[in-house]
């Protein structure tokens, strides 16, 4: 038995440097020198203060934005520390209501918007995080951003055109429109 101590040991302390320390070091320096914005959270910034990252929604309320997807998370919308779906079926009471107050406040924001309004803007994501949204739900959103504005349309759309993200490799995913970013950008107008 005494004889197997010394090896178990000694394996066990070379595999706890390798795979706690050397290995975790190696791959952020090859993450820092390949993907230098992605290894520092893809954090986005406006007039040189931090404004979030690209990868976590956030939670827009004033109408003069668009608004993204509704967050699920515990505590408070988008919220890292919480991150999860509801966990509510399609006959659970609660998210229908849930799903009924989201298209209230909607039809609230733009009464005279009557186009149906698409799911991702009522819908929480699985993780409750979701940064984006679907070119759809921008479009539909486009209206009451350019009215509150001062902008057309057209110049709202073409926003959201210049924001939409193509699926990965053309076949992964679907497209979608970055919320934060999109919203960073009419700032910027």
């Amino acid at each position: 038995m005494k004889t197997l101590w010394r090896p178990a040991m000694s394996l066990f302390v070379m595999l706890s440097v390798v795979t706690g320390a050397a290995y975790p070091m190696l791959v952020t320096v090859i993450a820092q020198a390949l993907f230098p914005r992605e290894a520092e959270g893809s954090l986005l910034t406006s007039d040189g203060t931090l404004v979030g990252s690209s990868l976590i929604g956030q939670n827009f309320t004033d109408p003069k934005f668009f608004w993204g997807r509704p967050s699920a998370t515990g505590g408070w919308p988008n919220n890292g520390l919480a991150s999860g779906g509801s966990n509510q079926g399609p006959l659970n009471p609660a998210l229908l209501e849930a799903v009924q107050g989201r298209i209230a406040a909607l039809r609230q924001a733009d009464p005279e918007q009557l186009a149906a309004i698409p799911l991702d803007l009522v819908t929480a994501s699985g993780s409750g995080l979701d940064p984006h949204i679907s070119p759809a739900a921008a479009h539909f959103q486009a209206p009451r951003v350019a009215r509150l504005r001062g902008m057309t349309v057209d110049a709202v759309q073409h926003l959201v055109a210049q924001h939409t993200e193509q699926r990965h490799w053309g076949v992964l995913g679907e497209q979608r429109v970055n919320v934060l970013e999109l919203n960073l950008a009419l700032e910027a107008r």
